[in-house]
């Protein structure tokens, strides 16, 4: 669950800002091999160290861009605030997803969000696209760049009369 919550009028506020810088995160072999065991990729640059290291430029086994990816969304929820009656989000996709560098072994990362724009619909639906960038620490190329677009549902407000 996230930190915390704001309102919709702090949201919009937001707009063009950076709205927050997650923690770094360890990128551990144990994460790639079950990563490889979930997806059916095991490919010796993930897998086999020895390998990796003996056959790549990279020293070593390097994690997937999909598991870099996918710990997005727990780095967004150790460090983005709900939104206000918000009951549910997903994900809506990624425009410009660029792969940068690879992440290695052990590397830490972690990710820095720019809420880039919001539309709020009368369903109650709000879709966000930040853009993000995945940092690899003591790394002057990150992991990744995207601009991810996702919604949030938050019940309508009824009109009293």
């Amino acid at each position: 669950m996230s930190l915390k919550t704001i309102t919709l009028d702090e949201l919009q506020a937001s707009v063009g800002k950076e709205v927050g810088v997650s923690p770094w995160r360890e990128v551990t072999q144990r994460m790639i091999d079950q990563f490889a065991d979930a997806t059916d990729d095991h490919q010796f640059i993930h897998c086999d160290p020895e390998r990796a290291a003996a056959e790549t430029p990279f020293g070593g086994t390097i994690a997937h861009g999909f598991l870099t990816l996918s710990l997005l969304s727990a780095m967004t929820f150790d460090t983005l605030p709900g939104v206000e009656g918000g009951s549910m989000g997903i994900n809506q996709g990624f425009e410009e997803l660029k792969f940068v560098a690879p992440v290695k072994t052990g590397s830490r990362i972690r990710t820095r969000f720019v809420l880039a724009s919001l539309k709020i619909r009368p369903s109650g639906w709000i879709q966000a696209t930040h853009e993000v960038t995945i940092e690899i620490e003591d790394q002057k190329k990150p992991a990744l760049t995207a601009r991810w677009l996702t919604m949030t549902f938050v019940e309508p407000k009824r009109e009293t009369a």
